[in-house]
């Protein structure tokens, strides 16, 4: 393994994280903090406490969570599309450099993107709310293992754009509303018993509820569930890829 290029991919990706600071950093702390002012400062304060934990503090993880799932997919889907797009996707495919060597480039920069957001955002909401970590361990293995896994699945959807448009479908028409069905701001429990169910094919339940977890020492769905079914999504995505560069679809055609 090559850790020259993948050394080169990863900078290179980072770099351009930091030039644009303000679009990749600074807009979307600045957006969960506002979610934080609304629903933890104004709303939270008139809720009563979900499992013991107060309103503004139940959130925290689920906003977290929230912009980590975009920004993965946003930062991995962006970092592979604009070769594609410029048409340097060919120099790199041609060099010496093996497909693992690729997606470890790409996937590791946008993850660490996210892991520097996740780690900022949580920072900013202490400013605004009163919170603690119960499993500090974990909620690193939680911020790191969706941090990879969902840059993993951004990966495929930069190659499977054909436009900047398509780039914003799935964060845009699935993530997002994923997200904020998937627990963020209430329980699970809270919903009628058939709602709960189908609650539960929805993957983004078990990442909210195993980060919460990590926070609060409660939540909707076992801890290792959520870690099962998180690792299991991983798996998948790296099915997708591998597919992808076996049959060369979108990148050598």
């Amino acid at each position: 393994m090559s850790f020259c290029a993948i050394r080169a991919i990863y900078e290179q990706e980072m770099k351009r994280f930091f030039r644009t600071t303000i679009q990749s950093l600074i807009a979307p702390v600045i957006s969960t903090s506002l979610y934080f002012v609304v629903f933890g400062s104004a709303i939270g304060s008139r809720m009563e406490h979900i499992n013991g934990v107060s309103y503004a503090a139940f959130i925290v993880p689920g906003l977290t969570m929230l912009s980590i799932l975009s920004q993965s997919v946003s930062n991995a889907s962006f970092g592979i599309y604009m070769p594609r797009f410029v048409g340097t996707i060919y120099e790199i495919l041609s060099a010496p450099i093996s497909s693992i060597e690729i997606v470890i480039g790409y996937v590791g920069a946008a993850a660490t993107k996210s892991i520097i957001i996740g780690a900022v955002i949580l920072i900013t909401a202490r400013c605004f709310v009163a919170f603690s970590v119960d499993h500090p361990l974990l909620m690193v293995v939680f911020l790191v293992l969706t941090s990879v896994t969902f840059s993993l699945f951004g990966f495929i959807i930069g190659v499977w754009a054909d436009g900047f448009d398509k780039l914003q479908i799935i964060p845009l028409m699935v993530i997002t509303p994923l997200t904020f069905l998937g627990g963020s701001f209430y329980s699970i429990n809270m919903l009628p018993p058939f709602w709960q169910k189908v609650t539960l094919l929805n993957p983004v339940v078990y990442l909210v509820s195993g980060f919460r977890w990590s926070f609060h020492s409660t939540s909707d769905i076992r801890v290792e569930i959520s870690l099962g079914m998180t690792f299991l999504f991983m798996i998948a995505c790296l099915g997708c890829i591998s597919i992808i560069f076996k049959t060369g679809y979108r990148l050598k055609n």
